[in-house]
């Protein structure tokens, strides 16, 4: 197959993944009816805050017919995601590192959910990144502190369910404080999952829902990836009066929560377009996959390579999250640098790189970087990859140990642009073996 054919088709199958995860597609059949009497107020926020807002106020001004001074609310998203939605407000915010916007966001959020009364209904339309999105540091703890935090977590290598865990217990909103906030009206979460497992707790660091963890574990996980904080931090986390709520704690009984969509959904729609070009779509690498990237792609080489002697046309799928232990100085993603390390362990074998293909992205369209509109969305590999990059005096090892995948693939022409998708259900991978 020739590079280009392999790349329109990869390239086919991402956009059809973030289609099918697309609130576009899937949230309006679960936005619950507006209430008899009382208002609607929508608190959006996450990557897919914009896009999530703007399904649900067409669905209650144009499908329910509710008059619209009924409806207030706010999106809170980055700043390359919708702009205002009339008659709801649009709050700009950072990400991955929380700014003056994530704050007077999450401010903004729990304000109007603090105006709700029995007879209001707040949704909450939730999406990853909303951690970052929604800030609201705890008494005494300033932004700045909170972003050394963030960034420091970002670069231990922690799992998103460990950076979470402190994230929570920093924060007025994370850890059911909205949820809190906006008793006793009736209060529904519809969640677009960007964590393996769909747990809760770890979208958008649980804001509605009740958090099995404690300050103590918080302050574990900064003691297990030996991350320094400031005094206010350790204050933070060990004054009670921060801790979140627990389970069955009355505030969340009028709460309800559900996940519309995640990662396995996005796969659902690729396997047509795989068929029509001759691949066997069956065997997949997991759909939950978290780990080192580095770590995970010398496991899939090895599958690759036993899959390679089937003979067989394959198409490999998985998703999850990644993580990327930041030693060097370079930039990229953990999918950038798991397609990196995928093409140096392939490259030990006999065949190296000969019929593989390799789409490695993240959803949102934003694999790592520093949260800007241009970052790239991940990478691709090719059987030419390595040959390309040697022509042109590239030692790819030296990319990889410096964590400079993104560098690597830009001066290959093998990065992927996509900007803000409107979604966010983290890793996609499709790896294409032509064996015949």
């Amino acid at each position: 197959m020739r590079e280009e054919t392999a790349r329109r088709l990869m390239m086919d199958c991402f956009k059809a993944a973030v289609r099918a995860a697309h609130p576009e597609n899937c949230l309006e059949q679960f936005l619950p009816s507006p209430p008899d009497h009382g208002e609607i107020i929508l608190l959006a926020g996450g990557k897919a805050a914009g896009s999530m807002m703007k399904v649900a106020v067409r669905h209650y001004l144009h499908v329910r017919l509710v008059d619209r001074t009924r409806i207030c609310g706010v999106a809170v998203g980055k700043p390359d995601g919708f702009e205002a939605i009339y008659p709801l407000e649009w709050i700009h915010a950072g990400h991955p590192v929380p700014d003056e916007g994530s704050v007077r966001g999450a401010k903004r959020a729990l304000q109007l959910a603090g105006q709700a009364g029995a007879q209001d209904l707040v949704v909450v339309l939730l999406s990853g990144g909303a951690s970052a999105l929604w800030c609201a540091p705890v008494e005494g703890l300033s932004l700045a502190e909170k972003q050394d935090v963030t960034k420091a977590l970002l670069r231990s290598g922690a799992r998103i369910d460990e950076i979470n865990s402190v994230r929570r217990h920093l924060s007025k909103i994370k850890g059911g404080g909205l949820a809190q906030a906006a008793f006793p009206a009736r209060l529904v979460t519809l969640a677009i999952s960007d964590v393996v497992g769909n747990d809760p707790a770890v979208i958008g660091s649980g804001v509605t829902v009740e958090d099995a963890s404690s300050l103590a574990d918080a302050r574990f996980v900064l003691e297990h990836y030996n991350i320094a904080v400031a005094p206010s931090v350790r204050a933070a986390l060990e004054n009670p009066a921060n801790e979140t709520l627990g389970c069955d704690d009355p505030l969340l009984s009028a709460a309800t929560w559900r996940c519309i969509t995640s990662n396995g959904n996005a796969f659902s729609g690729i396997g047509s377009r795989l068929a029509l070009a001759g691949y066997d779509n069956r065997p997949n690498l997991g759909w939950g996959v978290e780990g080192e990237a580095r770590d995970v792609a010398r496991k899939d080489a090895e599958l690759i390579r036993q899959y390679k002697k089937s003979g067989e046309k394959l198409a490999l799928s998985s998703g999850g999250e990644l993580t990327v232990k930041v030693t060097g100085r370079g930039r990229g993603g953990p999918n950038q640098e798991y397609a990196l390390a995928l093409a140096l362990e392939l490259d030990k074998s006999p065949g190296g790189l000969e019929g593989v293909y390799a789409l490695c992205a993240d959803t949102d369209g934003c694999d790592g970087g520093t949260g800007q509109p241009g970052d790239p969305a991940g990478a691709m590999i090719f059987p030419s990859t390595l040959q390309r990059a040697h022509a042109q005096k590239l030692n790819p090892a030296t990319f990889l140990a410096d964590n400079n995948s993104g560098a690597f693939f830009d001066a290959l022409g093998d990065l992927l642009f996509t900007g803000s998708t409107g979604t966010n259900v983290n890793d996609f991978r499709l790896i294409l073996l032509e064996n015949a």
